[in-house]
């Protein structure tokens, strides 16, 4: 089995729905890294040395190839990626190998071969 590592940066008020959202589109679990910052297009703005941009998390998710697409574009639409500039983003890199997930091999084994 292959595996996919979706990273969603996305605003913090949105979290939960993001996390919600993967795992109905078939995500297993994920990890939260919060209070993470950037800067898109426009640079961030300030008052008085204040950053007034929202906080930002990093949500993590380990997924089998297979659905990665569809968890990555139900990710976008919750998140509001496309339709509202700055909201966050979504990217996915392959894993070359991975430990500690026979339990997910186990459970996704028959919603891939559904798949395919």
């Amino acid at each position: 089995m292959h595996f996919k590592l979706l990273f969603a940066l996305v605003e913090d008020n949105k979290t939960n729905l993001v996390l919600k959202a993967a795992r109905e589109a078939g995500a297993t679990g994920s990890t939260v890294i919060p209070n993470a910052r950037g800067e898109g297009l426009q640079q961030s703005k300030s008052f008085f040395g204040m950053n007034l941009e929202s906080q930002r998390d990093i949500c993590l998710f380990l997924v089998e190839e297979h659905l990665s697409r569809h968890i990555l574009e139900c990710i976008a639409v919750v998140g509001e990626f496309d339709t509202n500039p700055g909201s966050g983003i979504a990217f996915q890199i392959d894993v070359e190998d991975a430990v500690g997930v026979a339990q997910q091999v186990k459970q996704l084994t028959d919603v891939v071969e559904e798949e395919l």
